[in-house]
């Protein structure tokens, strides 16, 4: 490939010259190989060569057309299948001036374990092992609510028993609690037919394809049979079934019971984002709702978004409805699909309701965007910081300890001091050791914390909202004594972050708290935890060089303690006297001392 813009330009239209006129799906590279652009084509010669023949009116294109270095593409048999392959490469490389397809959560499903006496339950994995899964549902709460609605109905088993015939005559097992609480009816000890467990499933299975009417009609026959044969208990058993499984259909159905097997699409699109809503309509019940925000790079237009949508959003919600129904047409044939844009009736509703759900979305995103603007962004993070650490105040006011010490000499602490998220270092003190001798990180806490927050409450200051001790369980109980004997304990959230995980402690937990590595909770505890770690390592430094100098003052002949306590006492360390001129240090102890101190320092 040629190194400037002539070359650039012959190359490309080179590559252009071959494409075929067929559709599919090409891509565009910038000049470190990456994929900057994926686009779909009827034909593929055509729309390429479209972006090369004249300056394009947007800028953000003119932008990408200067970036192009290369070109590549794949024919597929059908627009359809192009669109497919377009949406898969967005996700998979998201190209940087493509629409953003970021809502890549997975999706709960419920499943039919294929086993004797099948468990019901809600999965985000598919295992293939002949289970049958339903799904998957865009709320978690509307799969909750159906198993819930199962328990409820059926006597179901929860068990991981292999409840095989042959384990079963063995006597293998014993009844649970759940038996004995009349949620399950014993099929571990042969106390429940398969047959009639199986019953079960199938009405759940029945429920689970949008079917409740045909389950309902065949509960109410059984209730009458059973009802004429005297078996009144297990007809009131029925007909307390039929009251849930009703209050149940009447959230569900919102239109004509005979729309079946239906897909819903909305579309708002403004500068920076479309909004789609999709709806799932089986048996007149709406059995999924979802709503997508697809972030523009480009001017990208509203009927070509809408068919990427169409085919994000089935794709991932796995339906293959054959009637979609939309507010306008999409600009991509789907095969064995019929789309309908009505004028009137229950699917004008479904539409309508669709559309007030899209926009309500919006309104709520922009809401959103506009109270996270007005909250300034250290307000933020202290909110993110008071969640994560499950705290009742704002940490407005954060202040972090860490001791500093080589095999017990010359122990000091640090003690740094954070207001509003950043570092308020006019504030911050250092501590020298008293009451602790020897290497005791333990000891040498509790002292610290004790003197620091005894010297608050006697000065009558603000304690802070949030303590952190750079340290595990061993540091955090002794700065909690420290608290208690102050009565602060219940007043101020103390933790401990220990080094080697980066695991948070609170006093009297043994299971630490692990927050994200990428959280902004836990890079914040990190920047108080090295910023006090640096600011005790420096004045340790600081400590240990001043009183080997001033060792080596007394190694001087002829210069006794009185001097070395005159000579500190002036210049404030031994190290400013070693800096000092003899005529500075004549002025203070006279010039016979002075010349053998300047010539110790010279040899």
């Amino acid at each position: 490939m040629g190194t400037n813009k002539d070359n650039r330009e012959k190359y490309l239209k080179e590559l252009i010259k071959v494409l075929p006129d067929d559709p599919g799906v090409y891509q565009y590279f910038d000049d470190s190989g990456k994929i900057i652009y994926v686009g779909k084509a009827k034909n593929l010669r055509k729309r390429v060569s479209s972006y090369f023949q004249k300056v394009p009116d947007n800028a953000k294109t003119r932008i990408l057309v200067r970036k192009i270095n290369d070109i590549r593409h794949i024919v597929v048999n059908t627009e359809e299948d192009a669109l497919l392959l377009e949406n898969n490469l967005i996700k998979k490389y998201q190209p940087r001036y493509n629409v953003l397809l970021k809502d890549d959560k997975s999706f709960p499903w419920i499943v039919i374990k294929k086993e004797p006496f099948p468990k019901v339950f809600s999965t985000r994995q598919i295992i293939k092992d002949g289970s049958e899964y339903f799904g998957p549902y865009t709320s978690a709460m509307m799969v909750k609510t159906l198993i819930d609605l199962f328990r409820q109905l059926y006597p179901l088993r929860t068990c991981r028993l292999a409840l095989t015939q042959e384990n079963i005559s063995k006597g293998k097992f014993k009844v649970c609690l759940e038996y004995h609480l009349g949620n399950c009816k014993g099929p571990c000890e042969g106390l429940q037919p398969e047959e009639e467990y199986l019953e079960y499933i199938n009405e759940i299975r029945s429920i689970l394809k949008g079917n409740i009417a045909s389950v309902m009609k065949y509960m109410k026959k059984k209730m009458m049979i059973l009802a004429e044969e005297y078996k009144f208990e297990e007809a009131e058993d029925i007909r307390k079934k039929l009251t849930i499984l009703e209050g149940f259909q009447s959230k569900s159905t919102v239109v004509n019971p005979k729309i079946n097997n239906v897909d819903v699409f909305s579309i708002i699109d403004d500068k920076k984002a479309a909004y789609v809503n999709f709806l799932k309509v089986v048996n007149g019940a709406i059995i999924q709702a979802h709503t997508i925000e697809y972030k523009k790079k480009m001017d990208e237009d509203i009927v070509s978004l809408l068919a990427l949508a169409i085919a994000d959003i089935r794709e991932r919600l796995h339906s293959n409805s054959p009637e979609i129904i939309v507010p306008f047409k999409p600009d991509v044939e789907f095969r064995d699909v019929k789309f309908l844009i009505p004028k009137i009736g229950d699917k004008k509703k479904l539409l309508e309701l669709s559309e007030r759900n899209v926009k309500y979305y919006r309104l709520e995103k922009l809401k959103q965007q506009a109270n996270h603007a007005k909250v300034p962004r250290n307000v933020q993070l202290l909110e993110t910081v008071k969640k994560d650490l499950r705290m009742d105040k704002l940490p407005l006011h954060i202040e972090c300890f860490d001791n500093s010490n080589i095999q017990g000499h010359h122990p000091v602490a640090a003690c740094v001091v954070f207001k509003n998220g950043k570092p308020a270092k006019k504030e911050y003190r250092h501590f020298n050791i008293k009451t602790v001798e020897g290497p005791n990180d333990f000891a040498s806490m509790q002292e610290v914390v004790f003197r620091r927050y005894k010297r608050i409450l006697e000065e009558n200051q603000p304690v802070p909202q949030l303590i952190v001790i750079d340290g595990g369980k061993g540091q955090l109980g002794s700065a909690v004594e420290a608290l208690q004997e102050l009565d602060l304990d219940r007043k101020i959230t103390i933790i401990g972050i220990a080094k080697r995980l980066e695991e948070i402690y609170y006093p009297g937990d043994s299971v630490p708290l692990y927050l994200d590595k990428n959280s902004p909770s836990l890079k914040l505890i990190q920047n108080l935890r090295n910023e006090a770690h640096r600011f005790g390592i420096t004045f340790h430094r600081n400590k240990r060089s001043n009183s080997f100098l001033k060792s080596r003052l007394e190694e001087i002949p002829g210069i006794g303690p009185e001097t070395i306590k005159k000579l500190i006492n002036h210049f404030g360390s031994a190290k400013n006297v070693e800096d000092a001129t003899r005529e500075q240090i004549a002025k203070v102890v006279g010039e016979s001392k002075a010349g053998k101190i300047t010539a110790f320092f010279t040899k």
